[in-house]
This record gives structure tokens, sequence and C-alpha cells, in this order.
């Protein structure tokens, strides 16, 4: 193995030296104390040293670092004290994830480290979107996304890899190929030569190095780093190395060729390193004895603070309270009563509602970025952002290509750096193909490590336009099942907007579903100010006291109209308007206020919010109740497209069969 020292002084092949060394010798303890059954499992990386601390090394402390499993020198490279990484470890209060986390599924924000989730491939658009808020400040920084080779399989590298490209960031994207991906083979994972060839269909720059070789590692990434920042490209590099250990260590290797762990040793990144130092003179073997030696007491002190700390005792509360990121300054513009109030009043659509929504947040928030398909000059499907870019401009207004994992992921990058955004879901049938970074990445990282995921996702919704089983789901249950993040639906002009800017401005990640049949059907009084409508606060449409009809969305029209057509019957109409948070005492209130409750949504019945909110009332208000909470659902088919079919799919060819059977109980 040839090292290149170029231009790097003799300390500073030491500290690299030092560097390398740390990882090393943690891993080496670790796998001790795993023997001891201190700890319950390790993935190791050792073999890898070179590739984290090399990359680590040639970047500024504060360039964002996307790293994964076996990415220790990342960690210890940005100088993370050690015994809080051994309470992480151990899962430990005080660790960096107060014990909710695991190994290396945590970041720090001090330290510019985003926490990994299982699923790998999320990763490389986090740093995508790190990458576009040091494109928007003109800062010349980029941002680091490790890959193994199993991980280029994903959808997530080739979505990450071609919005980099199209958007000119500055993003260097590493894979780690060990030549495994756990037990399987590089050559049941790829047919190309080699995984860089896949940098020249992205239409961006890529070269392959030996990944054991810690200087080389260094300059490359170095020299890379400056090539990113001056033309405002990304870049692809393959390391090429050789994983030691098991994927974790019950894994174990027994799939691996002997003849490799043979080849591969000798090319050890640690020994040959070290190797070369001693034959440059600038180590001798007592000053290599003296590093380690210091190294291991070192680890051995925290090791012993680490393992001191105390016992976790769960508190429940806490727990709960740290799943939401809290606002910080709490806004005076908050849930208004526009009949009560001085602002200006105009009558405006749906649409015109939300489109006066976003406009008004581009102007109050020049941190906000709103992305995708089709929104820029085009103004989207439903040409709610038409006009936008011509005032706020594309960095603001951002045409995305068809790939909505990424720039969900690109959404939360955008919150590491600062920014707010706002991503179109073309249809809200569309999320399926961004649920992984909905549901695993952005709900949980302020729970995890504290990170805050300033994200809305704008969700066309609903039937009732003859658009088919594609483009007409409700399927706003399928996140109201996720602590984490917050699901609003507004029924009116005015608390779609309002809804909207409070979305907006909360430091959550907010599902904001708007319902398509209401764009251009529904019209009210709106305010003409920047208002806000309070997340997690319903709104009593109309009272009465023979039976509640619980409701959202499209069900709020529908259950006024029926009352209206049926003046006999005095229904009490409650508008969730949010349906995660729900708000449980306007809930209570409204059946006390009748004893008798349907609850009516769009959404097919079964798994459906309203067996969710049934099952409260029958256990926190059954005292109240003079009939059995009943359910008003849409059929347990997909959307159909033809109209009639769609009609009686809907809950509300069945309303008035519902109202009647409670009614008469």
């Amino acid at each position: 193995m040839h090292f290149d020292r170029k231009d790097l002084s003799s300390e500073q092949l030491i500290d690299i030296y030092k560097s390398i060394l740390l990882p090393r010798m943690i891993e080496e303890k670790m796998l001790v104390l795993l023997r001891q059954g201190k700890i319950s499992k390790w993935f190791s990386g050792i073999g890898q040293e070179a590739i984290a601390v090399g990359a680590t090394l040639a970047l500024q402390d504060d360039e964002w670092i996307m790293p994964l499993h076996r990415n220790l020198g990342v960690f210890t490279s940005r100088k993370m004290p050690l015994h809080k990484l051994f309470m992480q470890w151990q899962g430990s209060k005080n660790g960096y994830s107060k014990g909710r986390e695991r190994s290396f599924h945590f970041g720090s924000k001090e330290h510019h480290i985003c926490g990994m989730i299982s699923h790998l491939g999320p990763q490389l658009a986090i740093a995508d979107g790190v990458a576009l808020a040091y494109k928007l400040h003109k800062e010349n920084k980029i941002s680091l996304a490790f890959s193994g080779d199993g991980g280029t399989s994903e959808g997530d590298f080739h979505e990450a890899l071609n919005v980099a490209a199209v958007w000119d960031l500055p993003v260097i994207f590493i894979i780690e190929n060990n030549g495994y991906g756990l037990s399987t083979p590089v050559n049941e994972q790829y047919r190309c030569k080699s995984l860089v060839d896949k940098a020249a269909g992205y239409g961006m720059e890529g070269v392959q190095i030996d990944g054991n070789n810690v200087l080389t590692v260094y300059d490359t990434i170095k020299g890379v780093r400056e090539y990113c920042i001056k033309n405002q490209k990304p870049y692809l590099i393959e390391c090429m190395t050789f994983r030691m250990r098991g994927h974790e260590e019950a894994s174990g290797t027994k799939y691996v060729p002997k003849e490799l762990f043979e080849e591969w040793g000798k090319k050890d990144p640690v020994a040959n390193y070290e190797s070369f130092l001693l034959q440059e003179n600038i180590l001798n073997e007592n000053s290599v004895i003296h590093l380690r030696e210091e190294i291991k007491n070192h680890i051995e002190e925290e090791v012993k603070i680490g393992f001191a700390d105390e016992a976790i005792v769960p508190e429940s509360n806490e727990e709960i309270g740290d799943v939401y990121a809290k606002r910080l300054i709490a806004n005076s513009e908050s849930s208004i009563d526009i009949h009560h109030s001085p602002f200006t009043v105009h009558n405006i659509r749906f649409i015109d509602a939300i489109k006066e929504g976003l406009h008004q947040s581009m102007q109050k928030n020049p941190n906000l970025i709103l992305m995708g398909q089709d929104i820029a000059e085009y103004g989207g499907a439903f040409k709610i952002t038409e006009g936008l870019v011509n005032e706020f401009g594309k960095e603001r207004v951002r045409n995305t290509p068809l790939c909505e994992s990424a720039i969900v992921g690109s959404a939360l990058g955008l919150s590491l750096e600062g920014f707010k955004s706002v991503m179109e879901m073309q249809f809200a049938d569309f999320a399926t193909v961004g649920f992984n970074q909905i549901i695993n990445n952005l709900a949980k990282i302020y729970y995890r490590w504290g990170q805050h995921a300033d994200v809305v996702i704008r969700m066309p919704t609903g039937a009732g336009v003859g658009a088919g089983p594609f483009h007409s789901q409700s399927n706003e249950a399928w996140f109201v099942h996720t602590p984490g993040l917050k699901v609003v639906y507004p029924s009116t002009p005015e608390d779609a907007k309002g809804l909207l800017i409070a979305a907006i401005n909360d430091p959550n990640p907010v599902l904001y579903f708007e319902h398509k049949a209401l764009y251009r059907s529904v019209s009210g009084d709106v305010p003409g100010e920047y208002y806000e409508t309070g997340i997690g606060k319903a709104k009593n449409v109309r009272t009465g006291n023979d039976i509640s009809i619980i409701t959202y969305g499209a069900g709020v029209h529908w259950a006024t109209k029926y009352a209206e057509e049926n003046p006999d019957l005095s229904i009490d109409i409650l508008d969730l308007r949010t349906l995660l948070p729900l708000d449980y005492d306007a809930i209570k209130e409204s059946v006390s206020r009748t004893g008798k409750v349907l609850l009516l949504h769009e959404d097919t019945l079964i798994g459906g919010i309203g067996g969710e909110i049934s099952a409260w009332i029958n256990e926190h208000c059954f005292e109240l109740l003079d009939a059995p909470v009943m359910r008003c659902a849409s059929l347990d088919t997909p959307v159909p497209f033809n109209i009639e079919l769609e009609k009686n799919f809907l809950a509300n060819a069945r309303l008035n069969e519902y109202v009647r059977k409670l009614m008469e109980y």
C-alpha cells in the first residue's frame, strides 16, 4: 500500500494516526464488552476505519455528515465525548438519545452529524436538503452522505443522486463497497463493473479509490470538496474496502470465503498506515506503544464514566412530552374569530384561501421553500402555486423530479439548516412512495435526538371528482397512527388558510389534507390578513341536542346539508379540523349535548379514524351515551371511477340511514 503524504506535516500525519487508531481500539473494547454481556449488540467497522476517518477530517467541522452503521470514525473524529458515546451504546439516559435509540441511530446538531435510520437509503436525500440550504445561503460548504454497496440497490439511492444532479447540489456521496450487504455478495447486488459507473448516468463525476488508505481517502475528499464548492456539483466516490467482522456480531462470517480475510487482512488500514509512519521515521516503536497505551487508558476511563451512569427510570409524561418539538415563540396572531376581529374579510374559494396562506407565508418567512412536481411555471396540478415563482423565484418555488421520497428527505435536510419547507404531494395517494421518509424520518427524528423537522406536506385528497382508485383515496388514517406527525384537515376557506399558516409556523412535520372536491365548490369569508387557526382545536359548526355528527373535511358539508334538509332534527355538528392531535375536550362536549353520536368520514370504515374516536368515547364518555356510537364511512373498496359507483361508494350515500338508525335506537 503506497501512502503519499503530499504537503502534510509530520504532526498532521500523527494526528491522522491517532484519529484512525482510536475507533479501532474502541471497537476492540466493544467486542470484549459484548463477550462479557455488558452490551447487547455491535456493528463493527473494523477494516473500514480509513473511510470514515479520512472523510471526516477532510471536511469542516460545521459541514453535515450522514453516517451509517460502520462509521464510528465519524463520531470520534468530530471529538464527541467518548463517555457519552458509551452511555448512548448502552441505552443510558445521558446518551445522545435519552436511551431511545441504539448504536449509531442518533445524531447531534452540535457536531453536525445526522442520525441514520435502519432503512439506510433515506440518509442520502437528507444530504441533498442540507446541500440545498448551503447553496441558498451561498455558503462554501458541502454535505456528505454514506451508503453501503447494498444500499445502492435502493430506490432512495437513485432518487437522491438524481435530485443532487438536477439541482446542482454540492454534496458528496460515498459508497463503502465492502463486498457484502449483510450476507449478499456484490455479484447479487449489481451487474455494472463498478458502482462508480453509476455516476455517469446522473451526469456527475465519480471516482473509485482504495478505501483502506487513509491518506488517499483524505486527499480525495479534500479535492472533491473543493470541486463541489467551485462547480456547485455533486460527486460520487466508491471506496473499495472489506468488513472483517459480521454485519453485526451475532450474524458471524461463515458466508465469507476464508481467502478473502487473508487477502484483506494484508490491507488493514490501521496496520499499514502505522507501518508507513514507522518506515518514514515519523513514529518509532516506543512512540507507537506510548500512543496505544494513552488511548487505551483514555478508553478505560471513559468506559467507567459511561457505565457509572444511573439506570433509567421511565417517566411516561416525559416520553410523551418529547414526541413533539415546542414552538419557541408564541404567535400572537393565533386562533381567531373572524366575526369578532379587526381583520378585513373577503369572500373567496377554498383553493384561493390555500394560495393566499402560501403567499403570505412566503412573504413572512424568507426561509420558506416550496417544492413539488410542476409547481413553478405550471402552478401545480391544481394551479394553487400559479404565479408564486414570478414573485419569489425558482430558488424558493422549486420544481422537483418525480421522486417523492427524495423530496421529503430533502425537506428534512433543509430543516437541519434552519429552513422551512412546504412540499406539494401532487395527490395524497402518491405519499406511498415517500412513506418511509414521512413515517420513519420526519415523524421520529425529534423524539430520537431532538432535531425538529419543520416540514409541511400538502396532500390533495378525497373522492367526488371521478378520478378513480389512484387519485381519490382518503389516507389520513395512515398518518394519524404515527406519533410525531401532526395531521390537519380543513373544511372551510377560513380554516384552510389559518391551518396552513399554523402548520408552516409549527416546528413539527404536518400533513395538511386539502379536499380536491372543495377547491372550487366551497367559498367563505376569510380575513385578508395573516393569521393562524390553532392546530388541535375542533370547531362546533352547529349546536343541537338530538344527535352529534363528529366529522371533518367533506363530511362537514354533507352533515350541514343534511341538517338543513331535516329541520325536524336538532343536529350538533363538530368539525374536528385537526386529526392529530385530537380535541378530546370538544368531542366530550358534543357527546354531552346529545348522548347520541355518529362518526362520519369519507375514509373507508375499517381502520378509519372513526374507530379510534369511537373507542375513546366509549372509554371516557360512556355514562353520557344514550345509544351505541355509530360510524358512517365509505365502502371498504378502492375508490371506483364511474360517477354513480363513486356516489354509492361515498359515506354520504348512507348518511340518512345511519342517522335514522341512531335516532330510532
